[in-house]
């Protein structure tokens, strides 16, 4: 099983966690597992690499790293042209323009004949019987359809967020008319298997392909029983509260800065949050931009109101961010069609959840039932204010029990939960013992069955 998964470990992006326990649960149901990604260098450019990720993934994974890399995050001048040293926005748009020709995605476009060369190249030195991609990038589709298209190998899209949905701003992202549509259609209509992280995105595509819809599964991003804690009390009374955020700071700016003022005005109301502290950690920007853009400006300004900055957590560390945290903020753009893989996450830890986003967002309704939640109030700073100081009383007042109640509702949600049912039914499906598709038996399963003597 080849597993083209573009952000593997050791890359420093969120979705790394996903990548990690689908390649370890086709290991552990008897695949033998070649995840594709990208250089380490290349990461380096964008939000770095967290070697602690690269622990947790099975041994018996083989993990081969193309040499792909962003262009136009390149920051050594002294490989620019002259074009790009004086006129950058013009050399973007022409970099565009050419990534587009090849493959209806900017940026990544042009990545299309090295995956589709790459492919082919694994499948030539050992035999591919099942591929799962995942997007984004959306150009890995190009290589799975180049490997479906001339050696037939049955494949998986694990969309995650969706390619035609546009999750931020809850509508169409292209029609099925567009270049991109057609693409669309024609990998999803010869898939094994279609996945999205959550229901809203999944019935937007059983709605756009009405005669695709038996090939959807809702499989959620979930979270890593490792980074949870193992027992999380009340804060004592004795000390400052220090409420946290871990994720990366790519969000709109104005999300933060009504945040940041929600929190003052909290601090300078309630007496309980007058010395509390809020701890910011995580990748602030990207490339060129990290550390040195508008989010890191506002969270400067923001120290003398206690808010700490503490840069990007190792993947095995972050047990142990949670056990001294007393509350958690979920910052998230987006709206009904976005849910956060870091929601299942800070539901597991049973601390108090105050929620930044747009009332009208998935991550409201996973939330809905956890007893700790203070309620969606959009992003207007005094409504946050008073989620900030709802969330504080709860951190002092609840008690174990409703925290482990609060904890419970969320074990559903556990990576491999979520992964398991999905990775036996793909295998199922690929060797042909039948499924809610019922398809006819499968050559490709034949050989995986006679190589490996299991499943």
């Amino acid at each position: 099983m080849v597993y083209l998964a573009i952000g593997f470990p050791p890359a420093a992006k969120s979705c790394a966690y996903r990548m990690r326990e689908t390649a370890n649960q086709f290991a552990a149901a008897g695949w033998d597992v070649t995840a594709v990604t990208i250089a380490d260098e290349a990461w380096e450019r964008e939000h770095g690499v967290d070697l602690s990720l690269s622990q947790g993934v099975d041994p018996s994974v083989r993990v081969v790293k193309l040499p792909l890399f962003r262009d136009d995050l390149e920051t050594d001048i002294r490989s620019f042209t002259e074009q790009r040293a004086l006129a950058h926005k013009e050399y973007l748009a022409e970099l565009r323009k050419q990534d587009l020709k090849v493959f209806p995605e900017p940026v990544f476009g042009g990545w299309r004949p090295a995956l589709e060369k790459a492919l082919l190249q694994i499948h030539r030195q050992r035999h591919v019987d099942l591929l799962v991609t995942t997007c984004a990038p959306y150009v890995n589709l190009a290589a799975t359809w180049k490997l479906w298209e001339t050696h037939r190998v049955p494949y998986v899209v694990d969309f995650r967020d969706g390619w035609s949905v546009d999750v931020i701003n809850n509508g169409e992202a292209f029609s099925r008319e567009s270049v991109s549509g057609q693409w669309e259609t024609k990998l999803l209509t010869a898939a094994v298997a279609i996945w999205n992280v959550n229901e809203p995105i999944s019935r937007w595509y059983r709605e756009r392909y009405p005669e695709l819809a038996h090939k959807m599964r809702v499989v959620r991003n979930g979270y890593d029983a490792a980074s949870i804690p193992a027992q999380v009390r009340p804060a004592p009374p004795d000390r400052p509260l220090t409420f946290g955020y871990l994720g990366a700071l790519t969000l709109p700016v104005p999300l933060l800065d009504a945040v940041l003022q929600g929190w003052r005005t909290a601090r300078a109301q309630d007496p309980a949050l007058a010395d509390a502290r809020f701890e910011v950690r995580g990748h602030i920007g990207t490339a060129w931009a990290r550390g040195d853009n508008a989010h890191a400006e506002l969270l400067r300004a923001a120290a003398v109101d206690g808010v700490l900055v503490g840069g990007s957590v190792p993947k095995a560390e972050v047990v142990d961010l949670y056990s001294r945290w007393d509350a958690v903020v979920l910052m998230v753009t987006g709206g009904r069609y976005m849910t956060s893989g870091k929601v299942y996450e800070y539901m597991a830890t049973g601390l108090p959840v105050v929620s930044a986003h747009e009332a009208d967002h998935d991550a409201s309704t996973m939330l809905s039932t956890y007893p700790l939640w203070t309620g969606a109030v959009g992003l207007d700073p005094a409504e946050l204010a008073s989620a900030f100081r709802r969330a504080a009383a709860m951190a002092r007042a609840a008690d174990e029990a409703e925290r482990e109640k609060a904890r419970a509702a969320a074990r559903q949600y556990a990576r491999e939960e979520q992964l398991i049912p999905a990775v036996r039914e793909v295998t199922e499906l690929v060797l042909g013992t039948g499924g809610p598709t019922a398809p006819q038996s499968s050559p490709a399963g034949a050989r995986v069955l006679a190589r490996e003597g299991r499943s």
